[in-house]
């Protein structure tokens, strides 16, 4: 059960739709993450665009995690709270010069360059602001992450990284280059991947790339292999926390590294996503012919997964324990058909009013809300206010 009672008295009093965070599994996940991590001296960076909710990052970065940022101003996020430039890798296939220089100006651990011009602009706007930007090149390593295409990132027809037939190019434009240092390689293959032998399979890249540039004489400081472990969608009451143990000892067994050189992750929603709910209250009940529904004062512009991927929530009445299930579609009330949180979802017999949690939405739901159809800006409660 996801409340108490006293619990779910409050939340009846509270204006919806807004989204529930459990602080304390969220700082549950983190030591787990981190002893995981800590014991093979792996590095963990925590990637913001999941989430980056004021006290979510707070617990973050209280627990010693870095910041991995995809944009200047996630840069500036991670700086306002709390994270250590020297822990803050700024990844993205589209940085602006604007963004570039915030980061150069706070001196941050590295950019993972994404392509050769990236590089040439870096290195001329480094020589402009009189400093040596640290790098790391982003591999495409032509990885199958078996999972959604639009969250797949390392395949050759994929727009991230430098595919490996430019990678003889880069590295003649890294040793030309006077103001740019390469410390590492950076690799990336997808997200919400539950198949470890896809990472089994990076690791076999990442030592082929690593090898390759060694061999001719590029010393690699740091092997960033990216995130993407998943989460479970399905069951989040039983598996609330994420198997870091075994996810981190696949690159503990299959990545070749040396004691110089240091292993770092980029970890999103395998962090945020299962402390995170939306709760939305049924706006009114409908019956078709054949299919029955649920509108509810939450839509995409609140969860956008849904609608963006087609991806699944568990979704489940706060406080009933009735028996008696019918099959929904669970609807918004955004004037756009894809405003659908789920199909034939079996849920006890709805009425006007009562309360709905859609469950492991931690990661990519508050930061992707939007205010179209000029909706109210998302709201949220944590577990210590209740």
């Amino acid at each position: 059960m996801l409340f108490t009672k006293s619990q779910q008295e409050k939340i009846g009093t509270l204006e919806t739709p807004f989204y529930y965070y459990d602080l304390a599994l969220l700082d549950d996940t983190l030591k787990q993450a981190k002893a995981a991590a800590d014991k093979r001296d792996f590095h963990v960076h925590y990637a913001l665009k999941a989430n980056f909710n004021d006290r979510v990052l707070e617990t973050i970065q209280r627990r010693g995690l870095g910041a991995d940022c995809v944009s200047g101003n996630e840069v500036q996020k991670a700086i306002d709270s709390g994270f250590s430039a020297d822990k803050i890798t700024f990844a993205g296939v589209g940085k602006s010069d604007k963004e570039i220089r915030t980061a150069l100006a706070h001196g941050i651990f590295a950019f993972n360059v994404e392509s050769i011009q990236e590089m040439e602009v870096i290195d001329a706007l480094a020589a402009e602001a009189g400093v040596i930007a640290n790098v790391s090149l982003r591999i495409n390593p032509n990885v199958d992450a078996h999972t959604h295409h639009y969250i797949t990132t390392g395949l050759d027809e994929n727009k991230f990284g430098v595919p490996t037939s430019e990678l003889e190019k880069a590295a003649a434009v890294i040793r030309q280059a006077a103001h740019v240092e390469l410390m590492g390689l950076h690799f990336h293959v997808g997200s919400q991947i539950t198949d470890m032998n896809v990472f089994k399979s990076l690791c076999v890249k990442v030592n082929e790339w690593k090898n390759w540039f060694e061999e001719r004489g590029t010393t690699i400081r740091v092997l960033n292999v990216g995130g993407g472990l998943g989460v479970d969608y399905q069951h989040p009451d039983e598996n609330p926390i994420p198997d870091f143990e075994a996810y981190f000892d696949i690159f503990d067994k299959f990545l070749e590294r040396t004691s110089q050189q240091e292993v770092h992750f980029e970890l999103g929603r395998a962090l945020v996503a299962q402390c995170g709910s939306l709760l939305s209250k049924v706006l009114y009940t409908k019956s078709g012919i054949k299919k029955h529904f649920l509108v509810l004062d939450a839509g995409m512009t609140e969860l956008m997964r849904p609608a963006l991927y087609q991806a699944y929530h568990k979704m489940e009445r706060v406080g009933d324990t009735s028996e008696t299930l019918l099959n929904y579609d669970v609807v918004g009330p955004i004037c756009e058909s894809s405003d659908c949180f789920g199909k034939e979802v079996p849920l006890p017999v709805s009425k006007r009013g009562d309360l709905l949690a859609i469950r492991t939405a931690g990661a990519y739901g508050e930061v992707m809300a939007s205010r179209y159809n000029l909706r109210d800006e998302i709201r949220y409660v944590y577990n210590d206010t209740l």
